[in-house]
């Protein structure tokens, strides 16, 4: 069985490391860096390919199964790695546990983390809405700390903090490869690491020990020159190169930063800037192994990987003269501050324009709320910024216009913040200072002051403002900056008002101008951990239970999918022709329907639901081919698996671009989806599909999207011989009776291929189980 699936034996990971036995974190002292191995594999590599290697091929053809054998041709091949480790947020994680269970293997293969970070809803403020969480989530907490116990992950309990910052402060190192069931994974770039976001079942094969397949990146060099300073931040680099990439720009490929700018940058500087490159499709974003990474390291209590990483440091930065696929040039010293949106976060603004830009669009210029924090932005640096703005208008008797809240990433950032009175400043501004958690970033908010459908603005330091994203609201303007311009327009409670141009009245009647801010990147004395909210998994799980009532509305055991019948798929229904943007939140939206994600038949009561339907230019709304009646599109998808019709989605551009949640995927494979035809994918959801045993398709001409009608059924052709880089045809059958033939590319490989055959990933893992 092991030779079959690749399986390498359980923490092979432990092996020593010949120069030094460093561990990869002080919750695992017998995982050890494997520095040595990746110096072996870049060696083979580099005589392989004769050439110069990018930062980003270093780190991840340093983790090849078989370096010596791989091929490797950026864009084109499938390569198999071995990632470091694996970690999963709670609301991902219960997916993937119920699939790992499944699996039937004892133990997980990789060192492996669950963090509850997710199912926090921003209410009356941080001790009230965590004591409520652990509450009504305790079925889910107690499911996903028995499984942990049981099968050897490691949980970190509500309250610990983001998973993002986690990741950071503990189990990011340079030159790791780690993957993590969000999408913002990346965040970990920041600290030299190649951290990619994946769905669920990603995870479930590196836990199993299996190679993890990725189509070989591109490499996108980002040339930093000049340094930081005033009022532009980390954040407004990525607001930059979000603009210029847009949306789908980085798809395929790994933003690498460079240059003489990166050094004016700190260390969570940089895990902005890749946590947000999620946002533009990028596979991750990486800096270089730097000395303001090194300082990290050594004040999160890590100077033993600082200094191992020292030893190999040629392997943790670029070759000179490696190539990039393509490069874009920022002079840091030219870059002003910026704000994205409204409903994109591409839509790039320098904040000195934005106010004009949104009087002539008919945006709402008053701000209602400004919120600071979330994974992307809620460092000791980035409070530190936003206090220093906070305590100059406080200075002048004001407060915050707008109502104003504050997300501390992690529980060690909000006891330090506390400590040193950063958080006390904040609150006296006008501040609610939230659990460290997710909350608002993603929908788990319970806002008051508008009423659904009211048109309004908000201002935010996240990374994503999809429509509805934060409040459900799709008349919310929302708009991502850096955290100390949140604060800043907080205070003014407009958009119009430019920190850096603009006066502001003080109680006095006095005006005054704010000063850039400065702070401090780390606290000059250590951090305070604040309270241990750890669980280690147990040496001896033998006589872990694991519950699951098959009577809970949150968690269900998984039944298998159903496997491919040997034919070609013939006269599928329409379920509906999607107009424009398509996200993971339209697709399955987040919020209050969390509290489902480890119930597949249940949350599939959300499918599609925020996605328009061309038809009749409305959200949830599909015309029944039988009745012909409109209805609810998780309604219709049921009548037809009822009635044993089966269906395709057809899509627009970038699908499924956003969340890394596989529940995109699951949902309509529940439901009696075959496939979803598109323009084009974004990544991670073409994985998630592939992996549920769907055909994730594209147009060979994407104009032939404007063929395919509703009320047309369609057949696809060509699955028996379905093969690598062969197109598949497809039958447009209009309802007057004619026909139309057009052609679908995929990107199957033939891993994936069997993938489908056996109906899911996992089920083709048990096949070759019982091989």
């Amino acid at each position: 069985m092991q030779k079959a699936l690749g399986v390498r034996q359980y923490h092979v990971a432990s092996v020593l490391c010949q120069r030094a036995k460093v561990a990869m974190s002080h919750f695992e002292p017998n995982e050890y860096i494997r520095y040595d191995l990746l110096e072996k594999n870049i060696d083979i590599v580099r005589k392989r390919l004769n050439r110069p290697l990018t930062l980003s091929e270093k780190i991840v053809y340093g983790h090849l199964d078989d370096p010596a054998k791989q091929e490797i041709e950026r864009g084109k091949t499938y390569l198999r790695l071995r990632p470091d480790r694996v970690a999963m947020q709670d609301a991902t994680a219960q997916m993937a546990m119920l699939q790992f269970i499944s699996s039937g293997l004892p133990k997980v293969a990789v060192p492996s983390t669950i963090h509850c970070d997710h199912l926090i809803e921003a209410q009356l403020g941080g001790e009230k809405d965590l004591r409520r969480a652990k509450d009504i989530n305790q079925e889910v907490y107690n499911f996903l700390a028995t499984a942990g116990a049981k099968y050897g992950v490691g949980f970190w309990r509500p309250g610990s903090g983001i998973i993002h910052q986690i990741i950071l402060e503990n189990y990011a190192y340079p030159g790791v490869l780690l993957i993590g069931t969000d999408s913002h994974t990346p965040n970990g770039g920041g600290l030299g690491g190649i951290c990619i976001g994946v769905g669920g079942a990603d995870a479930v094969d590196v836990m199993a020990g299996i190679p993890w397949e990725l189509k070989c990146p591109k490499v996108i060099g980002v040339k930093l020159t000049g340094s930081l300073s005033g009022w532009t931040s980390p954040k407004d680099v990525i607001l930059k190169v979000a603009g210029i990439l847009t949306v789908k720009g980085g798809t395929g490929a790994i933003v690498e930063y460079h240059g003489p700018g990166v050094d004016s940058i700190s260390c969570t500087g940089m895990a902005t800037i890749c946590n947000m490159g999620a946002e533009i499709g990028a596979t991750t974003s990486v800096f270089p192994y730097n000395h303001r990474m090194k300082k990290y390291l050594s004040k999160t209590g890590r100077e033993d990987i600082a200094k191992l990483a020292d030893e190999y440091k040629d392997h943790l930065v670029p070759d000179p003269g490696c190539h990039y696929d393509q490069l874009i040039e920022i002079n840091l010293n030219e870059l002003k501050p910026h704000i994205n949106g409204p409903f994109t976060p591409d839509l790039a603004h320098p904040v000195a324009e934005v106010g004009t830009v949104a009087e002539k669009e008919g945006w709402p210029l008053d701000i209602r709320v400004g919120l600071i924090g979330s994974c992307t932005n809620s460092s000791y640096e980035d409070m530190g910024r936003s206090a220093a703005v906070a305590k100059q208008a406080l200075a002048h008797g004001l407060k915050c216009k707008s109502q104003f809240t504050i997300t501390p990433g992690s529980e060690q950032i909000r006891a330090t913040i506390e400590r040193d009175g950063y958080a006390q400043i904040l609150r006296e501004v006008g501040g609610i200072v939230l659990a460290n958690a997710c909350g608002p970033c993603i929908g788990q908010w319970d806002r008051k002051d508008i009423k659904k459908g009211e048109k309004n603005t908000i201002v935010t330091s996240y990374n994503r403002n999809f429509t509805g994203r934060n409040d459900a609201n799709p008349e919310t303007h929302a708009f991502v900056t850096s955290p100390e311009i949140v604060t800043a327009l907080a205070i003014a409670g407009t958009l119009k008002f430019n920190p850096e141009t603009d006066f502001l009245t003080g109680k006095d009647g006095k005006k005054f101008k704010l000063e850039a801010p400065d702070a401090d990147e780390l606290p000059r004395a250590e951090f305070d951990p604040g309270q241990d909210t750890y669980q280690h998994p147990p040496k001896d799980s033998s006589g872990q239970r694991v519950d699951v009532s098959p009577t809970s509305q949150r968690l269900q055991l998984l039944e298998p999918f159903d496997k491919w019948d040997g034919k070609d798929l013939e006269d599928l229904q329409i379920l509906i022709k999607v107009k424009g943007k398509c996200t993971t939140d339209h697709i399955s939206a987040a919020g209050p329907w969390l509290k489902f994600r480890g119930h597949l038949d249940n949350i599939s009561n959300n499918l599609l639901i925020g996605a328009i339907n061309i038809e009749n230019g409305k959200a949830n709304s599909v015309r029944n081919a039988v009745t012909q009646e409109f209805g609810p599109v998780p309604d219709t998808a049921r009548y037809y698996k009822k009635h044993g019709i089966r269906w395709v989605v057809i899509g627009d551009e970038n699908y499924g671009e956003g969340s890394s949640r596989e529940h995109a995927a699951l949902e309509p494979r529940h439901l009696g989806g075959r496939a979803i035809i598109t323009k084009s994918f974004a990544r991670i959801h073409e994985t998630n599909l592939k992996k549920q045993g769907l055909l994730p398709l594209t147009f060979a001409d994407p104009a032939d999207y404007n063929k395919i009608h509703p009320v047309d059924k369609l057949t696809i052709q060509g699955l028996k011989d379905f093969a690598p880089g062969k197109p598949l045809k497809c039958i447009i059958k209009h309802p007057n009776g004619t026909q139309e033939t057009i052609l679908l590319n995929h990107t199957f490989n033939e891993t994936q291929i069997e993938w489908f055959r056996a109906g899911s990933a996992l089920n083709r893992m048990k096949e070759l189980q019982q091989q």
